[in-house]
């Protein structure tokens, strides 16, 4: 991945992609798949904003039977099959423990008739999938083995648990990732850094955009047949850069649409809280959701085995202010805390026990009586050619899972916006960059056993895990990255490799980028400051950075950790926000 501001400016397109989330990511995979000239810039750096506060759950969709929602159940029960079969490497199935209580709404027998109904809807899932992937059915344990399970899980009515699959992405950074290295490998231009400041147009229509490189203020146009925006939080602002049309004096004015936002937080809590489940459990308060025709009269709280911790979520609440303002302040993460020692009393949590917390901002449809962001549950895609403004649409995606349906949709509307029949979809069984395996199991243990460069099993199995079946071109980057003044430890030296893979394969440009993004090393709480110097020395090393350019590099990063902030080292809190990461220190009011 090269990124040549040049050649985007000189060159027109097809399609331009405004955003690099993962929506942006899948339609320009999507179109580039479809035989598109595609082009793609992201303000910041891909996947570092929503796309980045993720609780890793590729979710089939069992909630969706409260309200009788079948077709979108069988929606993400096809994604989540689909991402299991384009990147094995990076989505596994999991298993889901949703203790039961009484007989009513939360007990056994209602549980068991939706894990029998789900098994139902979702009878083909496993169909040409690897066996590692299969998605079992659901049962219903016993009180006793919930007890096992879950020692320490409210007592009280207590009967047993629903146990039901669904799945997690080891790596929601590098997913998003391998969307775009996919597509860039097939033939689009992207570019991170590059923020969109207004719009070329030919009348009403827009003809491409006008941009400016972040990183070094210059300005150039890009064009394009049609432009898709899928720039998430700030869709609102970059539709108000468009030059309206001209209305006739018997027409109405054209309202833009405008998606009102809720805030959204996950935590990474460094213990395990469960083992091998994840679990579902209920917030005492009441909660009640209008839409639905089933109420289970509480919010579930869903925590989550990841990385030998937990991922724990998630909290919302309604944002209505400038999404550059994105914060997470202190009192949002003990809200968070409170609710969880309320459901769950026996795990103690407190502030020392969170090592990074996930923020980022969901669209909303309003607000509910008790005041808590009611979250729009459908995605939106708005050609502007009703709008008398053609040769733009825009897209406001709901969920991670099926970013790449939605895609496949988007792109479909494209070419019926130029009067075409679309081609035929290939994405959803298509591999992505490090997805070509056949059988996930065999191929990590066959990676583990050849030991490349002597390299032990822990280290391959996190090579395979993140790179799948491309973890042998990261390797390439072993002798780049080696000091042969000393004998470097497996880690230290494939931890080498990897930030040189990042800056010069995957386009990284700042050391947020390879901490955050490009490798799992910061993402789940500071690495230690060793790691962090490390990765700038290298990183420094191969871009020409100065002393003091490495070492301003290691401040912002540091500051995304707070060390020497608000909270001492040793009870660092990460924050991954809207604008990459910034430090509890600037963000706490």
């Amino acid at each position: 991945m090269k990124r040549n501001l040049v050649e985007l400016a000189r060159n027109s397109y097809d399609l331009l992609v405004i955003g690099g989330g993962i929506y942006g990511a899948c339609v320009a995979w999507e179109a580039t798949l479809r035989g598109l000239s595609v082009a793609l810039v992201e303000k910041a750096d891909f996947g570092g904003a929503t796309s980045a506060n993720s609780l890793k759950t590729i979710h089939g969709g069992l909630r969706y039977l409260q309200h009788a929602d079948l077709k979108r159940m069988r929606e993400s029960i096809h994604e989540r099959t689909s991402l299991m079969r384009i990147a094995p490497h990076l989505v596994h199935p999991l298993p889901v423990l949703i203790p039961t209580y009484g007989h009513g709404m939360k007990g056994k027998e209602v549980l068991s008739v939706a894990l029998a109904i789900n098994d139902l809807i979702s009878c083909d899932r496993n169909r040409q999938l690897d066996p590692q992937k299969h998605i079992s059915n659901g049962r219903v344990i016993s009180k006793q083995e919930c007890q096992q399970l879950l020692p320490g899980i409210p007592q009280e009515g207590l009967t047993g648990a629903a146990v039901f699959y669904d799945a997690q992405v080891y790596n929601s950074e590098r997913l998003t990732l391998s969307f775009l290295r996919s597509a860039e490998q097939a033939g689009t231009v992207v570019a991170n850094y590059v923020e969109v400041t207004g719009f070329l147009q030919a009348g009403n229509r827009v003809t491409g955009i006008q941009g400016q490189d972040v990183l070094t203020g210059n300005q150039f146009d890009i064009r394009a047949k049609t432009v898709v925006n899928t720039s998430g939080p700030w869709t609102n602002r970059v539709l108000s850069l468009l030059n309206q049309p001209q209305q006739q004096p018997q027409q109405q004015p054209q309202q833009q649409p405008r998606v009102p936002l809720a805030k959204a937080m996950n935590l990474v809590i460094r213990r395990p809280l469960c083992q091998s489940y994840a679990v579902g459990i209920s917030t005492p308060y009441s909660y009640r959701d209008s839409d639905a025709i089933v109420n289970k009269g509480s919010r579930l709280l869903f925590i989550a085995p990841w990385r030998g911790k937990s991922l724990v979520g998630t909290s919302y609440a309604v944002w209505d202010q400038d999404p550059d303002n994105f914060k997470i302040t202190e009192q949002d993460i003990q809200n968070l805390l409170d609710d969880i020692n309320q459901a769950w009393p026996s795990v103690k949590l407190n502030q020392a026990d969170v090592a990074f917390v996930h923020g980022g901002l969901l669209p909303r449809t309003g607000i509910t009586e008790t005041g808590e962001p009611q979250l729009a549950k459908n995605y939106q895609i708005f050609d502007h050619a009703k709008e008398e403004l053609p040769g733009l649409i825009s897209v406001v995606g709901v969920k991670y899972t099926t970013a790449r349906d939605v895609a496949e949709k988007v792109v479909n509307q494209v070419f019926r916006s130029w009067g075409q029949k679309p081609p035929k979809s290939l994405s959803s069984v298509t591999p992505i960059y490090g997805g070509h395996i056949e059988q996930f199991e065999v191929f990590l243990q066959t990676a583990i056993f050849k030991q490349p460069y002597g390299l032990g099993q822990e280290v391959m199995g996190r090579l395979v895990y993140n790179y799948g079946s491309a973890y042998q071109d990261v390797l390439l980057y072993l002798e780049r990255g080696s000091d042969h003044s000393c004998t470097p430890t497996d880690d230290l030296a494939v931890l080498k490799a990897e930030v040189l893979y990042g800056v010069v394969e995957e386009m990284a440009q700042t050391l947020g980028d390879v901490v955050f993004r490009r490798t799992e090393l910061g993402s789940a709480g500071h690495p230690g400051n060793e790691a962090l110097r490390i990765c700038a020395e290298v990183m420094g090393a191969e871009l020409g950075w100065s002393r003091s350019q490495i070492e301003l590099e290691l401040d912002k990063v540091n500051h995304i950790f707070n060390v020497g902030g608000v909270l001492s080292q040793e009870k660092s809190i990460g924050i991954e926000t809207l604008n990459g990461p910034v430090s509890l220190a600037q963000k706490i009011r």
